[in-house]
């Protein structure tokens, strides 16, 4: 059964690569060249992560945690 999470990329740009943070998973974080590679690098990442929880007996979360990014306005100093 495929599992979904959501991720946030994000392009850096004193780096010059795509990274991508996973809420869901504390926040798990990797990068890539492209956009492509950077997801493809967190697929394996979170595989590697669900893994770990396995091997450890350690909670898994289900699906259906839902992030959300928001602006928040504040006063210019």
């Amino acid at each position: 059964m495929a599992r979904t999470y959501q991720v946030l990329l994000e392009w850096d740009p004193d780096d010059k690569v795509w990274v991508t943070y996973v809420p869901h998973l504390d926040f798990l974080s990797t990068f890539g060249d492209t956009r492509e590679e950077a997801l493809e690098h967190t697929r394996e990442a979170i595989l590697l992560y669900l893994e770990g929880l396995e091997e450890h007996e350690l909670e898994t979360y289900p699906n259906g945690t839902h992030a959300e990014l928001v602006e928040v306005e504040v006063p210019a100093s």
